[in-house]
């Protein structure tokens, strides 16, 4: 069975590179698992492959957890795809964007077929790693059993990825009204003191008229 091996870049980070053998069996799915047992990142994000020419022009578009909207034109799935179905040269390329939400897009290239796989081997394997992928925002995956939550590198990214706007404005909101609170509170509690200094001063001018008409 031939054995594919792909040069998995960033587009704007081509220090990063990872390449990985796999099946010509195996499905783009597959390979989309590959790419980010490699990079660390979460995979369950929307991505998709789309077959490339030499100068990264993008054709057909093979997708994963595609919105409705790219359904009902009926994409192809990465799920159940064959990779070979798409390899018509020996050096293919497919452009790859990776979460839709915060992209990243890589090239990936078609380096060489080998005829034998190697039974030692699990495939997909990743054969080759150079350079540390950049961080996204909530998307780093945390070491299996830590109990820690994914990074996040701003405060947006504490919300709801799959929140409706309005919900997101609420909690914004909600925020907004807790300061607005404090700073009531803090008026209030001046505004008191303030009033009783203002009274001490009225029982001693008070006190004093009262003892003039003694004279």
């Amino acid at each position: 069975m031939a054995i594919y091996r792909f040069r998995v870049s960033f587009e704007d980070y081509d220090d990063v590179v990872r390449e990985i053998d796999i099946k010509s069996t195996q499905t783009f799915e597959d390979l989309h698992y590959a790419i980010h047992k490699g990079t660390g990142y979460n995979p369950e994000q929307s991505s998709s492959f789309y077959v490339s020419n030499d100068h990264w022009i993008k054709g057909d578009e093979i997708a994963f957890l595609p919105t409705q909207r790219k359904q009902d034109r009926g994409v192809t799935l990465m799920a159940g795809t064959k990779l070979n179905r798409f390899i018509d040269d020996p050096h293919q390329k497919f452009y790859y964007t990776y979460n839709f939400d915060r992209p990243f897009d890589f090239h990936v290239e078609l380096l060489k077929i080998l005829l034998d796989e190697d039974p030692s081997k699990v495939y997909p394997a990743i054969v080759k790693s150079v350079g540390e992928p950049p961080k996204p925002a909530g998307s780093i995956l945390p070491p299996p059993g830590s109990g820690e939550e994914p990074d996040d590198l701003d405060f947006l990214a504490d919300l709801d990825d799959d929140a409706e706007p309005e919900e997101e404005m609420a909690v914004v909101d909600e925020l907004g009204i807790g300061m607005q609170e404090e700073e009531q509170e803090e008026e209030e509690e001046e505004k008191d003191e303030f009033m009783d200094e203002f009274s001490d001063n009225d029982n001693f001018e008070s006190d004093d008229y009262n003892n003039k008409e003694d004279y």
